[in-house]
């Protein structure tokens, strides 16, 4: 079995995991073995890009562009 060695891990988060491990009944060491493993075979979640919103707005001039001067024969 492998090993893994992490560095400069803050100890707030050391005091964290023992308590979340002591909480759970188990070792620090299996709490992490355990809290790996779970994130290693999640399946990736990919989030749906946010829909774009338009916005319409109304002025007090009169438009004098037509669809074709803006898209010209583009997506017909």
């Amino acid at each position: 079995m492998s090993a893994i060695h992490v560095r400069n891990v803050p100890e707030p988060v050391v005091t964290a995991l023992r308590e979340r491990a002591a909480r759970h009944g188990q070792s620090m060491q299996q709490e992490v073995r355990n809290i790996l493993e779970a994130a290693a075979t999640a399946p990736p979640s990919i989030e749906a890009p946010q829909p774009v919103r338009l916005t319409t707005v109304r002025t007090a001039g009169i438009s004098t562009w037509g669809r074709e001067d803006i898209y010209g024969n583009a997506g017909r």
